[in-house]
């Protein structure tokens, strides 16, 4: 398993408190990346919202690229992945600056391809925000515009939403052929076009059988369309971590308390403007991204059992949240990511000695 978390940008994950102690700056994001890489996390996700979808859209929120830019230049060995929403980009002009933080970063910056679903987003910041199944459209064609120009010497394309002539990008990215293209998406035409033109699949958060179906149809979809596996099947989860059940069972009601605060203001576009698998309950949306759902709840040794649970189900990369996110973080580390190590090799061992006695 492979340890992610998302960049606490919005001032925080938990939309039914108010202060979680997590100031939405580039400095709390710079100490918490700094810490998380010697903590020995793998990745972090930077999301790309204009406005902040957690605590509400008058509060303070990050910009997710040149918040990554920045950080590739203080960090050295996490991954950097930033999302990226067609309806916002030009293809060609996000190409060039997704090379650029690659070079900065030598190499460790990759990409969550977002189609959008918050609609009053798209007005205030003059974002493109069309019917579901258009999006995926134009999310192919502006992949297919990146790759090219990441691959190509010279570059032409004309398609229904982009037109490109003879362009060239220099330097290419460090990786080769591309920086890898992360993405999630639950519906049927989401999935075409995540299995032609991504390398990595990210989910919601599941329970442990949600997320087995899932990575199975993805393989086969994959295997399918005749493209090599996918590098990658990552989920969210929200994370609270404590001594008894008790202690973490009184921390799951406190935030999924649910308040009448304006953190929930794209609840409705979300739930009625995606094509979603599960349904979605208000108590859910407490955390972003289903984040509970998962039940990465309890003590350490259960939150380590469940997340062996995963693996065995196919997944290799969590994007965790916590709050407070260094305090959170750094429990997590030390009493939670050494024990999956250890229980990991006592199962291979028990499984080796039960296999020899047979």
């Amino acid at each position: 398993m492979n340890y992610g978390f998302w960049l606490p940008i919005f001032g925080g994950w938990l939309r039914n408190v108010d202060n979680e102690q997590m100031p939405p700056t580039f400095d709390y994001a710079k100490e918490v990346i700094q810490s998380a890489e010697q903590w020995g996390f793998d990745t972090t996700l930077i999301a790309e919202l204009y406005l902040n979808d957690i605590k509400g859209m008058e509060h303070d929120s990050l910009e997710a690229w040149s918040t990554a830019a920045a950080l590739a230049a203080v960090t050295e060995k996490i991954e950097i992945m930033a999302a990226v929403r067609p309806g916002f980009h030009n293809p060609a002009v996000a190409a060039k600056m997704a090379a650029n933080i690659d070079h900065i970063s030598n190499g460790r910056f990759t990409l969550n391809v977002v189609s959008a679903w918050w609609e009053e987003e798209a007005r205030q910041y003059g974002g493109i925000f069309t019917a579901h199944d258009e999006r995926y459209d134009r999310t192919k064609e502006f992949l297919d515009v990146m790759k090219g120009m990441w691959s190509e010497d010279t570059f032409t394309y004309d398609g229904k939403y982009y037109t490109i002539k003879n362009a060239h990008l220099q330097p290419k990215p460090v990786q080769r052929p591309n920086p890898i293209l992360y993405a999630g998406g639950e519906s049927e035409r989401g999935k075409d076009t995540i299995v032609h033109s991504c390398d990595a699949y990210v989910m919601h958060g599941g329970t442990v059988e949600e997320i087995e179906v899932k990575v199975t149809d993805m393989k086969n979809r994959r295997k399918q369309a005749g493209k090599p596996p996918f590098q990658s099947f990552g989920m969210a989860a929200y994370v609270i971590c404590r001594d008894t059940e008790e202690e973490a069972l009184e921390e799951w009601k406190r935030i999924t308390d649910v308040k009448d605060t304006s953190g929930y203001v794209g609840y409705k576009d979300f739930v009625s403007k995606s094509q979603l698998e599960q349904q979605v309950k208000l108590n859910d949306y407490s955390v972003s991204n289903r984040g509970l759902r998962p039940n990465l709840i309890g003590t350490p040794s259960q939150i380590a059992d469940r997340i062996l649970s995963y693996e065995q189900a196919g997944l290799d990369l969590l994007l965790l949240q916590f709050s407070p996110q260094l305090t959170e973080m750094k429990r997590f580390s030390e009493d939670v990511m050494p024990l999956v190590e250890e229980k990991r090799k006592k199962r291979i061992h028990d499984t080796e000695k039960e296999g020899k006695v047979l």
